[in-house]
């Protein structure tokens, strides 16, 4: 028996099934599938990914779905985790990766306990005393906040990749990265002829001097607000390059034309979340990730709100005709998650033209 502690004291009792005692943010995940996705989701950065599906680790394991080259989460808590003599590699990869388990959790009553009083800090402890696990993760708690505020410096490429797109006619794009998934990167191979990757606190200049025709802000963990480096950045690109966000990129392109973002309650995050779209004219489904959102009102006034998430009527997507730039608050690139928004790409290269 061992323990998942929330920061208020609350426990959840489950199976230690191996790795380290660690601390992070709770957050809960609702796809069905995509367990290797989510973990290798640099956004995922110091959390402990609660999977609400009951059974996981079900069709093992394949790194060419890997969303970068490492497991960023902090905790795998589920109902259920393969651990047979077929098949035991998920478990296995978790566990040499020191990412702690905990399986038999009543996963229904803990995402309860999360929508209704938010997103809190835990931790996972291997103790089997109720008493000795509070105790650790009290201080496995204390230590994990103690990290940089700007948390995309931490997941993001350390030095700039350049990546030969297979489109000859295609635009020339660079990429900021505040943790990027791999998918990003691919959707943009298909579209552009060439593509570099800078590094989260890469300047303006820097990137001018590249001469892109376009550039995209990626993914990332944690408050985009914290984000000092990338604002100052995006702010000064501003009307110079078509800019494209997705995730804390939007976040990012909201605050650099001075707006205000928020913490959500307990985050979008799944692979089931409707979304109106203004600039495909459709609603479909999309594949999200984020804990904070774009405050509406703060908004200038000739950024128009072009998506809107349908289940709680939040800003899903901005765009600014006079400052060059669109953004979303989903994933359009999936993985995990339904392929819809995939068109949002061609749009953007469109937009460049």
């Amino acid at each position: 028996m061992a323990y998942l502690i929330l920061e208020s004291g609350q426990s959840f009792k489950g199976q230690f099934r191996g790795g380290l005692s660690r601390a992070g943010e709770v957050v809960f995940n609702t796809s069905h599938s995509g367990y290797e996705e989510m973990a290798t989701d640099p956004s995922y950065f110091s959390q402990i990914l609660v999977t609400t599906a009951p059974q996981q680790g079900n069709y093992g394991i394949d790194r060419s779905s890997w969303e970068s080259k490492n497991i960023w989460i902090n905790g795998f808590v589920c109902l259920e985790i393969q651990n047979s003599k077929r098949d035991s590699s998920w478990l296995n990869l978790l566990k040499e990766n020191g990412v702690p388990i905990l399986s038999g959790v009543d996963t229904r009553e803990l995402v309860l306990v999360l929508r209704s009083q938010g997103t809190t800090w835990g931790a996972i402890s291997q103790f089997d005393d109720l008493d000795k696990a509070k105790a650790e993760a009290s201080e496995l708690i204390q230590a994990a906040k103690k990290q940089p505020a700007d948390w995309t410096q931490l997941v993001c490429s350390k030095k700039i990749e350049d990546r030969k797109g297979l489109k000859e006619n295609g635009p020339k794009v660079a990429v900021l990265d505040f943790g990027a998934k791999e998918n990003i990167l691919r959707e943009l191979v298909l579209r552009c002829r060439e593509i570099r990757v800078f590094p989260s606190g890469a300047s303006a200049d820097e990137i001018l001097a590249w001469s892109p025709d376009g550039l995209l802000l990626t993914n990332g963990p944690g408050d985009p607000a914290d984000v000092l480096s990338g604002i100052r950045t995006v702010r000064e690109l501003l009307g110079k390059k078509y800019i494209f966000g997705i995730c804390m990129g939007h976040q990012v392109l909201a605050l650099a034309m001075g707006a205000k973002t928020y913490k959500l309650k307990f985050g979008h995050r799944g692979s089931n979340h409707p979304i109106s779209d203004k600039l495909l004219g459709r609603v479909y489904v999309t594949s999200q990730n984020h804990g904070y959102n774009v405050d509406q009102q703060s908004l200038p006034e000739d950024v128009v709100v072009t998506h809107i998430n349908l289940n709680d009527e939040t800003v899903a997507g901005i765009k600014c005709e006079r400052l060059k730039c669109m953004s979303v608050q989903f994933h359009p690139e999936s993985h995990p998650g339904p392929h819809d928004a995939v068109g949002l790409f061609d749009y953007f290269v469109n937009q460049i033209r």
